[in-house]
């Protein structure tokens, strides 16, 4: 990178540090004075999120939105490659977005007051009974209301590649018996790529399609491993759509066993 294009993508990236912060004090203000904890998820679709793509000159391509009852929650479950991916699925999505959190979280200083005050999802993993309690209040708030945002791969991928999706999302999906809505995301890598020292900002077309739900209605946790797959091969085709590499099918629980099985017999059989 030219030294000229370094520093203007340096001063891109400490405005929108000093824009996060800002707007988290803002709206954590207003949540205190009006005692409506959806006020700070509001003022950040409409003035927090789209200044990361106007900031960085990267445009923002959405195809149509599929036919869906917004007023019905939803769990969005969204491909990763950046931090740009939340403020995207913030603008994209005409919904009040929350998250899942580890429960130790609720604690810290400013960030947990402001997750428990807008509502965010705390789960326990510390004990099996107390995540089950966690994961049955979790259902019970989304079926209140409260759609929320998982990125299934658990991490960013770092090549665009869709990879292997976590189960979690997907227990808590059919817990809480509401719809699941893929959604691909592609070229936020390349704006904020996260290679080198400092993720700096650069101009790059970003693009997301949004499909329709996929029931989870009348399914078990029998399924869930079903309901995985179904969903996996919806985003691939979503991400391949808009221009993405998409991912290879993820495999079975019973290949997994399988192959297991074969390594430690070929490991105990003689040379």
């Amino acid at each position: 990178m030219k030294p000229l294009s370094f520093v203007v993508a340096l001063l891109r990236m400490l405005f929108l540090c000093g824009w996060l912060a800002f707007w988290i004090t803002l709206s954590g203000l207003a949540a205190l004075v009006t005692l409506n904890g959806a006020l700070p998820l509001v003022m950040a679709r409409r003035f927090w999120a789209p200044m990361h793509w106007r900031i960085t000159g990267s445009p923002l391509h959405v195809e149509p939105l599929p036919d869906i009852d917004w007023r019905q929650p939803h769990i969005f479950m969204m491909n990763h490659q950046s931090t740009l991916d939340i403020p995207v699925a913030f603008a994209v999505l005409p919904v009040n977005l929350r998250f899942i959190a580890k429960h130790v979280l609720k604690w810290v200083p400013f960030l947990g007051w402001y997750m428990a005050g807008t509502g965010m999802i705390f789960i326990n993993r510390t004990h099996r009974r107390e995540a089950v309690k966690s994961l049955a209040k979790a259902g019970e708030r989304i079926r209140a209301g409260a759609s929320i945002l998982v990125f299934p791969e658990g991490t960013r991928s770092r090549d665009g590649v869709l990879l292997p999706f976590k189960t979690g999302g997907f227990a808590l999906a059919l817990e809480a018996g509401v719809p699941i809505v893929p959604v691909a995301i592609e070229g936020s890598r390349q704006s904020l790529p996260t290679e080198g020292p400092l993720p700096l900002p650069r101009r790059h077309p970003i693009r997301v399609k949004v499909g329709p739900p996929i029931p989870t209605t009348g399914r078990t946790g029998a399924e869930r491993e079903a309901l995985l797959h179904e969903v996996r091969e919806a985003l691939v085709r979503l991400h391949r759509d808009i221009g993405g590499a998409g991912g290879a099918p993820q495999e079975t629980r019973e290949a997994r066993r399988a192959t297991r099985r074969e390594r430690a017999a070929s490991g105990s059989s003689p040379s």
